[in-house]
């Protein structure tokens, strides 16, 4: 029998097993969108990101862009020009998940197949 997890602060975060912790940084609607879409573009602008989560609101692309920049998953390059220019990509910590997020995207196109195989069946009966 596991043992009970005691209650931890990491930065802002309080949380009681670490599975918590990384769904506080992580989990959430858009923040897995976001990682795969910064994961496979490269570094973007913001409406490159927003093109590609048609979706989203830009409103909460913000709040979940400047999240993830505070929990240090994402960067933000601020470039000295005018108009602004700003692109977001992933930081080092923000590409060590994306093999969590590759296999989300794997379990995603299998739950896919089979919940369409199980719909085919109900129909066949």
């Amino acid at each position: 029998m596991s043992h009970p997890c005691s209650l931890k602060v990491c930065g802002d975060k309080t949380y009681y097993c670490t599975v918590e912790l990384t769904l506080q940084v992580i989990g959430g609607k858009w923040k897995p969108i976001i990682l795969y879409r910064l994961s496979r573009d490269g570094a973007v602008r913001f409406s490159e990101i927003k093109r590609s989560i048609p979706n989203i609101t830009q409103k909460m692309l913000t709040q979940q862009l400047r999240e993830l920049e505070s929990d240090g998953v994402v960067h933000r390059e601020v470039y000295p020009q005018v108009p602004p220019k700003v692109e977001y990509s992933l930081t080092e910590m923000g590409r060590s998940i994306m093999p969590v997020i590759d296999a989300l995207c794997c379990w995603g196109r299998e739950y896919e197949a089979w919940a369409e195989t199980r719909r085919e069946r109900a129909r066949a009966v």
